[in-house]
């Protein structure tokens, strides 16, 4: 698509990112997760004209552009060019969904510029997503839990309880795609137990509101992660939490991150806030964020959307 062609539709849509998850591992030969969603969102916009199915997106988003070009075949619209922008306060490498939710943001954006946002189910982009990469959880409804790598399971515990978390980011990055291209099934497996119990713990926690018992479930599933990504703070962070009224710690299973989380309490987050800037050492950035109900949510579409889903060959 060149710069003066006509653009015949436009959307954008927004998806969160994430502190790390609320558990991650293995559970009768089955990768999950427990997506930990975060009111820090990724936005996408995407304009149509026509075309042979060109995507044009910035240099540094291949897996987002990727993304609007699995959804166009998807809808099998190679009669039309895109031009996708995006926007994302969510950091790289991190552990915080940034390329998930980039990615399932553009899918969104692309199925509501063709006016086919309905035929689009939270499942669908889940599974063009996990065409690109392992994803996370966050494009479906509510706290899920998910198959990051293989998509088998799909599966929403509930809504968000009232919840906060204080992402603590000690430096560093992890190439996610490279982390969970090793083959680390014989550990998962030895620790299915945990797994198992911590899934059980946060499961009800979601069903009760206890925010007590999705901490202590968290905290389960961070400290086994140390046997397949050790994280050097993990201790101190748990010290902490301890001292200033956290419920649990969470982590980012193959990212950096460490979360302390809370009740939706303002003033002990803030003051963890403070904590851990006076007594972790290395801190290098923190985010005080409400956990949220995941989904990708479309917030703006042209008029002239339906015109183009009437254009399907």
């Amino acid at each position: 698509m060149t710069q003066t062609a006509k653009v015949v539709a436009r959307a954008t849509a927004r998806a969160p990112g994430s502190c790390g998850e609320l558990a991650q591992g293995m559970l009768d030969g089955d990768y999950f997760l427990v997506s930990c969603p975060i009111d820090m969102y990724a936005t996408a916009t995407v304009a149509l004209s026509a075309g042979d199915g060109r995507v044009r997106a910035p240099v540094d988003a291949p897996k987002s552009r990727r993304a609007v070009e699995l959804t166009l075949a998807h809808f099998g619209r190679r009669d039309m060019d895109a031009h996708l922008s995006l926007s994302s306060p969510l950091p790289r490498g991190k552990g915080m969904a940034s390329s998930t939710a980039d990615v399932s943001a553009a899918i969104a954006a692309t199925a509501a510029a063709l006016g086919a946002e309905a035929e689009m189910s939270p499942t669908d982009i889940a599974q063009i997503a996990l065409r690109i990469e392992p994803s996370d959880g966050v494009m479906l409804p509510g706290i899920a839990k998910f198959d990051h790598k293989r998509g088998k399971v799909a599966q929403t515990l509930g809504a968000a309880p009232p919840m906060r978390v204080v992402a603590l980011d000690f430096g560093g990055n992890i190439d996610t795609l490279a982390f969970n291209g090793v083959n680390r099934d014989g550990a998962l497996q030895r620790l299915q137990p945990v797994f198992s119990d911590a899934l059980a713990l946060i499961a009800r926690g979601i069903h009760n509101g206890s925010a007590a018992d999705i901490g202590a479930g968290a905290t389960r599933s961070a400290v086994a992660n140390q046997k397949l990504l050790y994280k050097p703070h993990l201790d101190a962070v748990l010290q902490l939490a301890d001292d200033v009224g956290a419920v649990g710690v969470n982590a980012a299973h193959s990212g950096t991150v460490l979360g302390l989380l809370f009740t939706d309490d303002a003033a002990l987050a803030e003051n963890a806030v403070s904590r851990a800037w006076e007594n972790l050492f290395g801190i290098e950035r923190i985010y005080n964020r409400r956990i949220v109900s995941g989904g990708v949510i479309p917030i703006a579409t042209s008029d002239k959307a339906q015109e183009a889903s009437l254009w399907r060959k």
